[in-house]
């Protein structure tokens, strides 16, 4: 899982990873960014030309309702709707305000389905930008602390024609959905954070990883992006001059985690060819 603010090139790092693994093993690259880029970094419109192992998914805001309809969308919906005249879109775009990261803790789900059912040996997650993915976290809280005051309104409710569980079941199994998913989280993904050398993106990292932390997730890896490696003009040693403390800092704070540093490069990464060079920065030697 790839995680990081937006514009600091998880992207290309997601797919360059995935191509790596999928030059032994079946691999599976998901994108949950709202306006996702898999295609265009690839420069394709389906399969991978010539990495016949290698599958793309770019999974947008309707494949999120189709798995909130299929687990318990149409279910709380009947219950509601029986009480409150709502059409189901405001009612589900109610929810999902109320419930911040509900879209990403359906992704992870999905994803955590896809990991057991076996298909692929490696499933690489481009995520949605930092703060969505964040969200994701606080549902399990959220949930734990409506049920704890919601047995004097809901256990008076029962569905409506579609179904005769109470309304606590239903938020019960979500409640235990969300648990599960989040054992996942903790035991099952690997996490690298993806940044560049520029005051806002390093000032981050540390609540970042304070609040990771809080829930039990590890980041085992570091990628630092766009790092000045050649110093041929002014413009690149003022660049590369303002990078050195930014990067002393990562380096001295998080130095317990592997730190990848990719350089700048001359030309926008776009490609087979191109994303191969980044592959080979990222896994030297072929590890």
């Amino acid at each position: 899982m790839f995680t990081g603010k937006g514009g600091v090139g998880k992207t290309t790092c997601s797919a360059a990873t995935a191509l790596h693994y999928a030059e032994g093993s079946r691999t599976l690259l998901i994108s949950t960014d709202a306006t996702p880029s898999l295609k265009h970094i690839f420069e394709t419109d389906g399969a991978v030309a010539g990495v016949p192992s290698l599958a793309i998914r770019e999974i947008g805001a309707a494949e999120v309702r189709r798995l909130w309809d299929e687990k318990f969308g149409r279910e709380v919906y009947q219950v509601f709707s029986a009480f409150v005249d709502i059409g189901y879109d405001e009612f589900t775009g109610f929810v999902t305000s109320v419930l911040p990261g509900l879209g990403e803790e359906f992704m992870v789900d999905y994803i955590r389905e896809l990991s057991q059912a076996g298909d692929y040996t490696h499933v690489i997650w481009d995520t949605a930008p930092l703060g969505q993915t964040l969200g994701l976290l606080a549902t399990p809280a959220l949930l734990t602390e409506h049920l704890r005051l919601a047995p004097r309104i809901y256990s008076r409710l029962r569905a409506g024609r579609g179904s005769r569980q109470p309304v606590l079941e239903i938020l019960r199994r979500w409640e235990a959905l969300s648990a599960a998913n989040m054992e996942f989280l903790r035991n099952d993904v690997s996490f690298t954070m993806v940044t560049i050398p520029e005051a806002l993106a390093v000032a981050q990292l540390a609540g970042v990883f304070g609040e990771m932390g809080r829930y039990g997730l590890a980041v085992g890896s570091i990628i630092v992006n766009n790092v000045v490696k050649t110093e041929e003009s002014p413009f690149l040693r003022t660049k590369a001059r303002q990078q050195r403390a930014y990067l002393e800092h990562i380096r001295s704070q998080y130095g317990r985690l592997a730190i990848t540093e990719l350089p700048l490069f001359p030309q926008e990464v776009r490609g087979l060819a191109r994303l191969r060079e980044v592959s080979k920065i990222l896994f030297p030697g072929g590890a």
